[in-house]
């Protein structure tokens, strides 16, 4: 499974073993969580203002969101009002998408770029996990960003591109259920059909999904 929303890693299992990729801490890793579109949302913001980018639509759009009197006025905002505070930054994510909407190639590259890592954090765990070739593979996935359409269409496609027998499945049950299932795993207690139906829940092989 592929987890993305503040944070991102995989999660995978085959033969009784499980593996984990990715989500070692928003500092230097969590590729293309929510977190990490924001930061490069941000570095794009501070480039367009100072003219080392062409101005997009996505300059604007967080000019409006925050209420900018100067564009310096992000760096209080940021550090000072927000105290880097890994939440509010992440939540300027869907100032990116919105960007992206609007014609920003900055902001859509951004997006294509956050898919690409997702995708790449599962053929990783799929290769740690001894899938054998031509194998399918289930995937599933799960957390905000997965809500932007350019990041889920790139994620399917760049994981098509590495491994034809990937099988992508809408997620049947939010993060909660499925923490829920992992600790009954843990406890030595699984759960019944009827707690399973109740929870609308199927096992996926590989889950990428939010690290918070």
């Amino acid at each position: 499974m592929s987890c993305s929303g503040t944070g991102s890693m995989t999660y995978g299992e085959r033969s009784g073993r499980g593996v984990r990729t990715g989500g070692w801490g928003e500092l230097f890793s969590d590729e293309g969580s929510a977190y990490w579109i924001a930061v490069r949302g941000l570095n794009a913001f501070s480039r367009m203002s100072d003219g080392r980018m062409p101005e997009g639509p996505l300059a604007e759009v967080f000019r409006r969101h925050l209420s900018l009197a100067s564009d310096f006025d992000v760096i209080d905002i940021v550090f000072n009002q927000w105290h880097g505070s890994r939440g509010d930054i992440a939540a300027l994510s869907r100032r990116v998408v919105e960007a992206a909407g609007l014609g920003d190639q900055c902001a859509a590259a951004i997006l294509s770029e956050a898919g690409s890592e997702l995708a790449l954090l599962v053929d990783v765990t799929r290769h740690r996990l001894g899938f054998e070739p031509g194998e399918p593979v289930p995937v599933s996935y799960s957390g905000g960003t997965f809500s932007a359409d350019a990041v889920l269409e790139a994620f399917t496609r760049e994981m098509k591109s590495r491994y034809a027998g990937y099988e992508v499945r809408h997620p049947l049950y939010e993060p909660v259920s499925g923490a829920a299932l992992y600790a009954a795993k843990l406890a030595g207690t699984a759960l019944d059909r009827a707690a399973l139906n109740r929870l609308r829940s199927t096992p996926m092989l590989i889950t990428a999904g939010e690290d918070e």
